[in-house]
């Protein structure tokens, strides 16, 4: 008897383990797996199909004040579905739901308040036209600013008769 872990063969190349895991048990566990997520996901259907039900259930009803609104309101019914991925969401909510509204796509709503922002404050144009009031670019703002210097206030008239006074006063007290 040998105590030898790996045991050569009689020709001196190197054999492999023969008590390893059989092919069998292999694919009776993967089978195993197998029928597993196919139970496991039958069974989540069956439970989503019942909270769906319950969900319909429990849903109040609308109010006979509100225009007719579709069943399921998760799918655009077939006449909204005219762009290129099948769905015109902003035609079915302007028509569908009150106002205020979810926004549908704020990157593009982002954007075009920007752009709104950049033109007023880039852009030569009326506040009121019958006043004569004109709004002019912030950068053509700036430059006038520094050219012509901040406004000042004028001192009130018996300031500076006093200031006037008091600095008579000190150029007698001078002398």
């Amino acid at each position: 008897m040998t105590n030898d872990i790996h045991p050569e063969k009689t020709n001196g190349h190197a054999d492999y383990e023969r008590r390893d895991i059989g092919v069998r048990a292999v694919y009776y566990f993967l089978g195993g797996l197998v029928l597993a997520l196919v139970v496991t996901y039958l069974a989540v259907s069956v439970f989503f199909r019942v909270l769906e039900k319950r969900s319909q259930a429990d849903q109040t009803p609308v109010s006979p004040l509100a225009a007719t609104a579709p069943a399921d309101t998760r799918r655009l019914p077939p006449e909204y579905k005219t762009d290129s991925e099948g769905a015109d969401y902003e035609k079915y909510l302007r028509k569908n739901f009150p106002e205020p509204q979810l926004e549908t796509n704020e990157r593009t709503e982002l954007n075009t308040i920007r752009q709104h922002e950049e033109d007023t404050l880039s852009t030569y144009a009326y506040v009121d036209e019958n006043a004569g009031t004109v709004r002019i670019p912030i950068d053509r703002a700036i430059e006038l600013l520094a050219q012509r210097g901040l406004p000042t206030r004028t001192q009130p008239s018996d300031t500076i008769a006093v200031s006037k006074a008091d600095g008579k006063a000190k150029e007698a007290d001078k002398k």
